[in-house]
């Protein structure tokens, strides 16, 4: 099997892992995400639709057959993330963590499809 797979497995779990466990904080609302969403402007009332939104975004993007769509929702919501961190304020890790997880995101959906890497080439023709 070709590297660029196992290395688009990796992308795609770990950053499925990172954002199913956020999902899970929300749904449960765990108090420390309470808290957080609290200071980023969010009541504890939209947590259960942020959870929702999140996990069912996560869930199309790691079957392959609805991946793209996953990844194109997931972008929104990162960039949710983003919009709310630097709205408040916050320095430079907080605002760019959710950047990361999109290009992971997308890192890995680029390297498993070959038809997507024909539309986006990385490297000039």
């Amino acid at each position: 099997m070709k590297s660029s797979v196992w290395v688009s497995r990796g992308a795609i779990g770990l950053a499925a892992l990172f954002l199913f466990l956020d999902a899970f904080g929300k749904l449960a609302k765990v108090p420390q995400v309470i808290e957080g969403s609290w200071r980023l402007g969010f009541g504890e009332a939209t947590l259960p639709g942020l959870g929702a939104a999140l996990a069912i975004s996560t869930l199309l993007y790691v079957v392959p057959r609805t991946s793209v769509l996953g990844a194109i929702l997931l972008t929104g919501y990162l960039g949710g993330a983003v919009a709310a961190h630097v709205r408040i304020g916050d320095p430079a890790f907080p605002v760019l963590f959710p950047v990361l997880m999109g290009v992971l995101v997308w890192a890995g959906i680029w390297l498993r499809e070959t038809g997507l890497r024909s539309l986006l080439p990385l490297r000039s023709r």
